[in-house]
């Protein structure tokens, strides 16, 4: 198969899952191009995948946007502390071997689909509003989640969306959607970064792109198909991540 539509095929799946879950789809963005874009520099991949997941995760945005989700001020809040360590993130990820950086990338993955298998603790306030002991909450947790997103070139929904759960007490629906804002901004920082050094392949980009874009429109609605079953598709995809994350890992250690 063309490669071109394979790339378009992976980023239509991580827009989808982006969508669905608003953290743990864009993980597989790098893997896509390296596995099935014929990219050889996990730099590039990193880079280049992070640039498609931002405007991806803007996209999904507006469509959680004008579903009344967003908890704007808490959203800002954590996503502007964040965007300094994310560009911290990517300078350091920038020194770092490509194998060395990938066998970081497959723990990272790991974690996430650890993550993904936990239960949340509560359903949450729906009511929450900003003030000033949230902003104090939310802006060091955003500045960490941030370096990781960086570093590991990841959109970092799953550590945004447990992470504004713990600072404001918001439902699992109100983090999942305003994650994308944080989403967005730390890829957008990350594949600048990458970009003044020359390691983003902008047509992949594209590429990538325009399939999370088609898959992105058939998340918002599988969300809502799949709001009473969603236990049961985030334990699927977490198991599928965590695969990804040993084949990742594998190839690392086997060049």
């Amino acid at each position: 198969m063309d490669t071109s539509l394979l790339v378009i095929i992976g980023g239509a799946a991580v827009g989808f899952l982006l969508a669905v879950f608003g953290g743990g789809g864009s993980v597989l963005a790098a893997p896509v191009l390296l596995y099935l874009g014929g990219v050889s520099d996990p730099h590039v991949a990193i880079g280049t995948a992070s640039a498609a997941v931002a405007a991806n995760a803007l996209f999904n945005l507006f469509g959680h946007w004008r579903g009344g989700k967003i908890k704007w001020p808490c959203a800002t809040a954590f996503a502007v502390a964040g965007l300094a360590g994310s560009y911290a993130g990517s300078s350091v990820a920038k020194l770092v071997s490509g194998q060395h950086l990938l066998l970081g990338f497959a723990l990272a993955m790991a974690a996430i689909g650890a993550a993904m298998l936990r239960k949340p603790r509560s359903a949450g306030d729906p009511d929450v509003h900003i003030t000033l002991k949230l902003v104090v909450r939310l802006a060091p947790l955003g500045l960490l989640t941030g370096f990781a997103a960086g570093f590991f070139g990841i959109g970092g929904g799953f550590l945004i969306v447990p992470g504004l759960m713990l600072a404001t007490g918001m439902t699992l629906a109100n983090a999942t959607a305003s994650s994308l804002l944080s989403v967005s901004l730390f890829g957008a920082a990350t594949s600048a970064n990458y970009a003044a050094s020359g390691l983003v392949d902008w047509p992949l980009a594209g590429l990538l792109l325009a399939g999370g874009m088609v898959g992105g429109i058939a998340g918002l609605f599988a969300a809502r198909a799949l709001s009473t079953r969603i236990r049961l598709a985030r334990t699927l995809f977490a198991i599928l991540i965590i695969a990804v994350a040993a084949y990742v890992a594998w190839r690392a250690l086997t060049p």
